[in-house]
């Protein structure tokens, strides 16, 4: 029995991996709940195995992604869209652990990027994914993180997608916003994911629970709603579960917010990404 919720609901970042976590198991609970879309995000390099040495080393992993994402696109009402690109806490493996300087892992890093954007501009692929660390790291690590950061908006803008990023904690990245603009990619196709509910510049992919969702859907302002599900058996209580997002919608639309509901299921994901969630359900 499938939960419907009489609108499309998206799960704009979350991780599939049918080789270590629970893969399809994931899609089919946020199915029965009243799931119907997915983007799906490559996990990070080192956790499906591979260290990278040059940027087609990437390829497995994005060709891995995209396995998973027809593999959930059978099981939706709707479908899933992979995004790639490269996790931002790469540039610490590679500097710390792996003995790179900060400048040799950033032209590794804006070469997966560039690998990425390849899918992307093929139309294997949506959205790119980069950012910088959340945690503390050196003026040298940094600023190799925030140069990655606009190749990928400088990749965007060329071939036309949204870039997600994953950053530091902050309700006002404005600063990554001009950087955007100042490249030619408008500031409303990047996304933060793991998002509060007020979020100056970037569009915010806001992390579903109850507080932020409440704040984000009284703004008045484009959002959208996530789970950052990892699929990592080593880390089961780690974020939200898959079944998150269609709770909340049902929790939004009991409560009267039945217009923040369409603005994040349907009109952010076409304004952001281009794609239409109500044609793409009823196909």
């Amino acid at each position: 029995m499938t939960d419907d919720l009489d609108t499309p609901v998206l799960d704009d970042h979350l991780h599939l991996d049918p080789r270590h976590g629970r893969g399809i198991d994931a899609v089919d609970d946020f199915v029965r709940l009243g799931g119907t879309h997915l983007l799906v995000v490559n996990k990070p390099s080192w956790l499906l195995g591979v260290d990278v040495e040059e940027p087609d080393d990437f390829r497995a992993v994005f060709e891995e992604t995209i396995d998973a994402v027809d593999a959930a696109t059978e099981a939706l009402p709707g479908r899933a869209w992979p995004v790639l690109g490269v996790h931002p806490g790469l540039v610490s493996r590679l500097v710390d652990d792996r003995g790179f300087t900060p400048e040799a892992a950033r032209d590794l890093m804006c070469g997966g990027i560039d690998v990425a954007s390849e899918f992307v501009e093929a139309g294997r692929a949506l959205a790119l994914k980069s950012g910088r660390p959340h945690y503390d790291v050196s003026d040298a690590v940094w600023d190799a993180s925030n140069a990655v950061t606009r190749h990928a908006f400088e990749r965007a803008a060329g071939i036309g997608c949204a870039v997600q990023l994953h950053t530091e904690a902050s309700e006002d990245l404005t600063d990554l916003a001009e950087v955007a603009e100042s490249v030619g990619l408008d500031p409303s196709r990047v996304v933060k994911h793991y998002a509060a509910g007020r979020l100056a510049g970037p569009t915010p992919s806001v992390m579903s629970e109850k507080d932020r969702l409440k704040r984000a859907a009284e703004s008045g302002e484009p959002f959208l709603m996530e789970t950052d599900f990892v699929d990592d058996p080593d880390r089961p209580g780690m974020v939200l579960g898959p079944k998150t997002v269609p709770r909340r919608v049902r929790w939004l639309l009991e409560s009267g917010y039945e217009e923040a509901v369409r603005r994040a299921h349907i009109e952010t994901p076409a304004a952001v990404y281009g794609i239409d969630t109500e044609a793409t359900l009823e196909e």
